[in-house]
């Protein structure tokens, strides 16, 4: 008999409808994309959820642009927690299209907008028009294998308890 590896995801699984609310929730996805001599370009961006697709906003002169046109290797991760019982992530592998149609772009940009920007935030309109400068696009990723994690189904939060144990119990100093 073959021992078997338990991994977090195995021994406290994050899928299917939790899964994708946990990611359209969270505000950073850690993307990794392979350079061309072989390295890894890591950085942390902003993204949104719509319909089970992760939309990524990417720079057309940055090099993740640059890896993914190039059909390079890609992945990414969303976590969060900063201990054992708040842990909670998810893996995932695709391949990223860029958006064409100008429409979905403009829903996306203003998806982008609700989700980390208000109206009169002062870094609104510099972050639209520094984008619309470098060519900014819109990469939809569709998950091919997502891999997810959530250590807050198996750990037990604190709590207080209290009980008045009856009278025949006298092994206790209450």
């Amino acid at each position: 008999m073959a021992f078997v590896h338990v991994t977090a995801s195995m021994a406290a699984p994050l899928r299917g409808r939790k899964r994708w609310a946990y990611l359209a929730r969270q505000e950073y996805i850690r993307v990794a994309t392979q350079d061309e001599d072989g390295g890894l370009y890591l950085s942390s961006l902003w993204y949104v959820v719509d319909a089970e697709t992760i939309y990524l906003p990417i720079d057309a002169a940055g090099k993740h642009a640059a890896n993914i046109v190039a059909g390079r290797a890609f992945t990414a991760l969303v976590d969060s927690g900063n201990e054992y019982a708040t842990v909670v992530g998810v893996r995932i592998f695709g391949r990223p299209e860029r958006v064409t149609e100008q429409s979905r772009f403009d829903a996306l940009e203003q998806m982008v907008f609700d989700k980390y920007f208000y109206e009169g935030h002062p870094y609104a309109a510099p972050y639209f028009s520094f984008g619309r400068a470098v060519g900014r696009a819109y990469y939809a990723l569709k998950p091919t294998k997502m891999i997810g994690w959530d250590s807050r189904e198996t750990a037990a939060p604190q709590a207080v308890e209290s009980h008045l144990l009856p009278d025949f119990v006298t092994d206790r100093r209450l």
